[in-house]
């Protein structure tokens, strides 16, 4: 969810229910060398916790000294990412390559651990690839390290985002430790979480792509977990109204600059299964000012509808 779960998507997605948010993954490096860009990805201004900020790096010193950076900005927790599959990120050895390298992994949460006073997690696949799944032994081995809990999407690295993710390997890591266990991939609606925690065990449900131009998935699932009736999906006025209040939220984080450029890809999100959404498209890629965001997409909106 790099590029998608900053400070705006966040405010949105906890005032829709999501009772845990995490930020977008941050290098460590970045942390180290002050990178400018980073400050966005840890403005968590006006936020209601708890929130996870989220590392990835593959040199321990430099992940405990991250970690420190990042729990003196206000991270309530702090989550060690060992499931990126994107190929910059493991070329480095970083993100799912760690899962390559159990021990390493293990060095890397107890460095952590010993430096922050915050509970520490770790987000990890199903393994490598088929010939390689170690999620059950990964997962031992970083709670043995001092890991507060796992997070297991249930994809190896060489799948990607392709195919089903197997629900079973969150089932046999619940099993294998004593920490909580939140399980990933494939929960696309409030029926798909209340089906991952009946067939896994798990603590927790973690939801992400579905929530793009979404936030209602998270509203939706608590009610139907809680009294089993499954609400409407949004109607077009509440996408319109929170499409705008994103916008909104990205001016005040970005500047209007980034935040006309940013809203295009949440805009095709929030128009997403809707009549008229293919020309809507068409209109989106080419808006640029505060108000094709706020007005003008919104009369051809009723135009298409």
């Amino acid at each position: 969810m790099a590029g998608i779960t900053d400070r705006a998507f966040r405010i949105l997605a906890r005032e829709h229910g999501c009772g845990l948010v995490c930020t977008e993954m941050i290098s460590d490096q970045a942390l180290l060398y002050g990178n400018p860009k980073t400050n966005i990805l840890l403005d968590c201004r006006g936020e209601q916790g708890p929130i996870s900020m989220q590392i990835f790096g593959s040199r321990v010193e430099y992940m405990a000294r991250a970690a420190e950076i990042v729990a003196g900005r206000g991270a309530d927790i702090i989550d060690i990412n060992m499931g990126c599959p994107t190929p910059k990120i493991v070329k480095n050895g970083e993100g799912a390559a760690l899962m390559r390298n159990p021990a390493l992994a293990a060095d890397i949460v107890a460095a952590v651990v010993e430096r922050v006073d915050c509970p520490v997690t770790v987000k990890m696949r199903k393994g490598w690839d088929e010939a390689s799944v170690n999620a059950v032994e990964l997962a031992r081995l970083v709670v043995r390290a001092g890991a507060a809990a796992v997070t297991v999407h249930g994809r190896t690295r060489e799948q990607l985002y392709s195919g089903r993710a197997d629900w079973e390997i969150i089932r046999r890591v619940r099993e294998a430790v004593d920490v909580p266990v939140i399980g990933n991939g494939d929960v696309r609606s409030p029926e798909d979480a209340a089906r991952m925690l009946e067939e896994t065990g798990c603590d927790g449900v973690m939801i992400g792509r579905a929530a793009m131009g979404n936030p209602w998935i998270f509203s939706r699932t608590l009610h139907y977990l809680a009294t089993g009736e499954l609400l409407p999906e949004p109607t077009p006025k509440m996408r319109r109204e929170t499409a705008i209040r994103h916008y909104m939220l990205l001016v005040e984080t970005k500047g209007e600059e980034v935040a006309n450029r940013e809203m295009r890809k949440h805009l095709a999100w929030y128009v997403k299964g809707m009549r008229g959404a293919a020309r809507l498209r068409e209109h989106i890629n080419r808006g640029s000012s505060r108000e094709f965001f706020t007005r003008e997409f919104w009369r051809l909106w009723e135009k298409y509808l």
